[in-house]
């Protein structure tokens, strides 16, 4: 990404911020105080809440062969684009009835170029010029999130969550930063509604945040951190319920700078702790121990579409065999059991368990690439409350281990206070 347009600022409002016309207007004040400070800004925003729930259902009840496939359909793509639709046009009125220039910009107006992976489609490309000359003549323009257009000219739309990518997107388009307003202030080093001690952190890097959101934290849409990282584009986390002045000036709120790790001059070692429970473990109990088992049984997973996270391997009790235990997401797992049960004689093991009562609990931390006695802090911190693991997994800045569901609470507190995370 070349030199940010200082003057440039996409700016994003979830389906929290979009939830009725009050909202709609508390949204259209801040986009305001943003153009009134002097920014030519464009807003990406999603569909009201629940809308898009609403929709897909609609679509489900079409008829079961429709609903079976209603994802690669890109009929299925018309309706469930629509939510935003709706709501970037009502914004630009409300702004338009404030006084000001705005005007929505569809998808395929842009246009945000997608490849035709109808229901989960990924952007190829968003050209940036007639958009920025747009907002540079003092047009806000308002985007409806979440969707895109093949080169053929069909709707896509991006995946849930996806009006977080859109808007990364298009601030890559513009070479400008790009402000999230959500439900929250920022990203904090645990959830505050189990730690109320659970402190907001000032600047996160982009390593982190995926991490952070791949393991739990709903702040951000892990696409979307992946393209900020790759495009460098600087994504802030703000509250959306602030409010401006009597003067229409914004309250100082720095929120959350998901940023470069260089921009971050002191290294914590763990910047947070993150609980995710929409976890299953499989074991495959007696899998023959022959060298290309395991990789029959993962290319067959992943050939389903099934994503696996934790993998661990045991001797089993009976001679020659061994016992087979991965993870994977509470929806994935009752199509990986079947999956793996009408292939249990090809695959060959002797029985297949599923327990849906384990939670993830993981350490963030871009300092552990530097500093020793990570792993000891967390394990220690475990065993003092009692809480034994049954998986582990690692990568350079993370720590993950699954337990069981019920100690998940528990152990989020007992970690932020082993790693002094209160006094961040």
């Amino acid at each position: 990404m070349t030199r940010p347009q200082t003057d440039r600022l996409v700016m994003k409002f979830g389906g929290t911020s979009m939830g009725d016309l009050e909202r709609i207007r508390r949204a259209a004040r801040i986009v305001a105080a943003e153009v009134r400070a002097g920014k030519s800004v464009a807003v990406v925003v999603s569909a009201m809440a629940g809308k898009t729930n609403e929709l897909v259902a609609w679509t489900d009840g079409t008829g079961k062969s429709t609903a079976a496939n209603a994802m690669t359909d890109d009929e299925y793509d018309v309706v469930v684009a629509s939510g935003e639709q709706v709501t970037s046009g009502l914004l630009a009125l409300t702004l338009r009835n404030m006084g000001f220039n705005a005007r929505s910009w569809m998808g395929w107006q842009i246009p945000i170029l997608t490849d035709d992976a109808h229901g989960r489609a990924r952007i190829e490309d968003v050209p940036g010029d007639v958009l920025g000359a747009a907002v540079d003549s003092g047009e806000i323009a308002i985007v409806p999130g979440f969707q895109g257009v093949t080169r053929g000219g069909r709707i896509t739309t991006l995946g849930r969550g996806g009006s977080d990518t859109s808007a990364v997107a298009v601030a890559a388009a513009l070479q400008c930063p790009c402000d999230i307003y959500t439900d929250v202030d920022g990203v904090y080093t645990t959830d505050p509604r189990i730690v109320p001690k659970a402190r907001r952190l000032e600047k996160v890097s982009y390593e982190e945040m995926l991490e952070m959101a791949s393991l739990g934290a709903k702040v951000l849409q892990t696409r979307s951190v992946e393209l900020a990282m790759a495009k460098q584009v600087p994504v802030r986390v703000l509250s959306s319920f602030i409010e401006p002045d009597a003067d229409g000036v914004l309250p100082e709120s720095s929120g959350t700078l998901i940023c470069d790790e260089d921009e971050i001059v002191e290294k914590r070692i763990v910047s947070g702790v993150t609980m995710s429970r929409d976890e299953a473990r499989i074991t495959l109990l007696g899998l023959t121990d022959r060298v290309d088992a395991p990789a029959d049984v993962f290319t067959r997973l992943a050939e389903a579409g099934v994503n696996v996270d934790m993998i661990v391997q045991s001797q089993a009790r009976t001679p020659g065999s061994v016992n087979l235990t991965f993870t994977t997401g509470r929806r994935d797992a009752e199509r990986a059991e079947a999956l793996m049960t009408s292939a249990q004689a090809e695959v060959g093991f002797e029985e297949i368990r599923v327990d849906q009562d384990v939670a993830k609990i993981s350490v963030v931390g871009v300092g552990m690439r530097s500093h020793a006695g990570v792993a000891q802090t967390m394990f220690r911190a475990l065993a003092d409350k009692g809480i034994k693991f049954q998986a582990i997994s690692t990568s350079e800045i993370k720590i993950s281990v699954l337990i069981e569901d019920a100690y998940a609470e528990l152990a989020v507190r007992a970690l932020h206070s082993a790693y002094g995370l209160e006094t961040v």
